[in-house]
């Protein structure tokens, strides 16, 4: 079958997988709307079910044993011809994910495409330069040697599609395995770009395959694959538990990043415009960001004078096209997700929470939902305890810092946290307490990739980043010579 190409937002996207290093149709196809416009009708885009998924594994079981064979310097090279071409598709890449999930064209531009390179280069130098653990115990030396572990999949969601494919598969194929990559229904279409990109660096065929579908068919399929021997997924926790099933079924390593309900501390010694100014940056990208600080927490002497301060600064986002460089919030991925956000809120007024701002879909059209502040009636409220994922931030007051940590720690959710405190040994003391992958202080978004990423409690399970994530991609093996062994 010849590949099918449409043109999105000005360049052409495969609507069809890419196995074995070529491009190969479906019998049937699901649509891909912009959510800018819902009656923008993106592509028809191949829908792969469980032969598909047989087949690109069956793929990446090929490619294996010459991909594992080469040294980390080798790949690392395939690897950095691939960032190369990345960074000299900024355009193309940004174009499309704006329209596919409506990230703003700036941030896309500016960082988050070059965000994929610089996956590529870190993990490929990471694994060229690591230096084996070597020791001696009982008249032997001692070794512990990475070998590649077989082909992996990695199942990717609908927000910042482009990121998070790039920072999973990067440590896969620095590690030496093969990948079969699922991107999520709703933003399928940069996957597509990025297979066109690897076959433009010559990435070797069926190191990297890509599989669009719907998770409960193909993906599943992909997960229950016994060939299978690495699984990297993000998404929610319900998702989470079906793959873990047959994770543990095939006995198969299996990492989940599943969201957050992250709380963003403000103590009294806090640089008071510089909190409220943070928070009102979480209804960035309409609040579809798993790590946001959703639940403002906030010293009982500060309540007025931060709602002050934080209203005025969420005054000034202007929800709007992506496209468009004056826009910070952008329209909800989807029609249905619109509705769920929706749904939590007219939850949360019905059950007696105070809705401070906001509260409804956006009165302009489109799929844009207002800037949401609810104060809970109740520490319990669902509110509270589940993840929106969407523009819709809760606020509470405490009265001590041992009462911030309890409200901190009381959802199931373990992803993120941040800290507003002048005090170092305050920002010590309440960070480590806070039960999260990770805590920020006076910040927020700064990420190292050698830093270990993951969460606690239902937001999920194992590290990503640096050497964390390049080991849940190998298997280690300890090798014990004697001493005197000789030839």
């Amino acid at each position: 079958m010849s590949d099918q190409r449409v043109e999105v937002n000005g360049y052409e996207v495969s609507t069809q997988h890419y196995v074995g290093g070529r491009r190969v149709g479906s019998e049937g196809t699901f649509e891909v709307r912009s959510p800018l416009d819902w009656d923008w009708k993106l592509a028809d885009v191949a829908r792969g079910d469980e032969q598909t998924a047989r087949d690109a594994v069956s793929a990446a079981e090929q490619a294996f044993p010459a991909w594992a064979a080469l040294s980390p310097e080798e790949r690392a090279d395939h690897l950095h011809r691939l960032a190369d071409v990345i960074d000299a598709n900024v355009e193309r890449v940004a174009a499309v994910e704006t329209v596919d999930m409506a990230m703003r064209l700036q941030s896309l531009r500016e960082r988050l495409v070059h965000r994929g390179a610089e996956n590529f280069r870190n993990y490929a130098d990471l694994a060229a330069g690591h230096e084996e653990r070597v020791w001696s115990s009982k008249g032997t030396e001692n070794r512990v040697i990475r070998m590649p572990a077989g082909p992996a999949v990695i199942i990717t969601p609908w927000n910042a599609p482009w990121m998070l494919s790039t920072w999973k598969l990067a440590p896969a194929l620095a590690a030496g395995n093969t990948v079969v990559l699922k991107p999520a229904e709703w933003s399928p279409l940069s996957a597509s770009i990025l297979a066109d990109l690897a076959e433009q660096a010559e990435l070797p065929p069926g190191v990297l395959n890509v599989v669009q579908g719907i998770g409960e068919e193909v993906g599943a399929a992909l997960v229950a694959d016994p060939r299978v021997r690495r699984i990297s997924f993000t998404g929610s926790p319900e998702a989470a538990r079906h793959i873990g099933r047959a994770a543990a079924e095939n006995i198969v390593p299996f990492t989940a990043e599943l969201g957050g309900k992250g709380p963003l501390i403000v103590f009294e010694d806090a640089d008071l415009d510089a909190a409220a100014k943070k928070a009102a940056w979480q209804y960035d990208d309409s609040g579809q960001v798993c790590l946001a600080g959703t639940r403002l927490l906030v010293h009982e002497s500060l309540r007025d004078a931060f709602l002050e301060r934080f209203h005025a600064h969420a005054d000034t986002h202007v929800l709007g096209d992506s496209r468009a460089d004056d826009t910070t919030i952008t329209p909800m991925i989807h029609p249905d997700h619109l509705a769920r956000v929706d749904g939590f809120v007219q939850r949360a007024r019905e059950a007696g929470d105070t809705i401070v701002r906001g509260g409804a879909v956006h009165a302009g059209g489109g799929l844009f939902y207002e800037p949401t502040l609810i104060e809970p009636a109740s520490n319990d409220a669902e509110i509270v305890q589940r993840e929106v994922f969407g523009p819709v931030l809760t606020f509470q007051t405490f009265a001590d810092e041992s009462e911030a940590v309890r409200l901190a720690n009381s959802t199931p959710y373990g992803l993120s946290g941040i800290v507003y405190t002048t005090s170092r040994e305050r920002a010590e003391r309440v960070g480590r307490a806070v039960r999260a992958g990770t805590v920020w202080v006076n910040t927020f978004l700064v990420r190292d990739l050698t830093a270990p990423f993951g969460g606690c409690g239902i937001s999920g399970i194992g590290r990503e980043g640096g050497d964390f994530a390049l080991e849940f991609q190998a298997d280690l093996q300890t090798l014990q010579i004697l001493d005197d062994s000789t030839d």
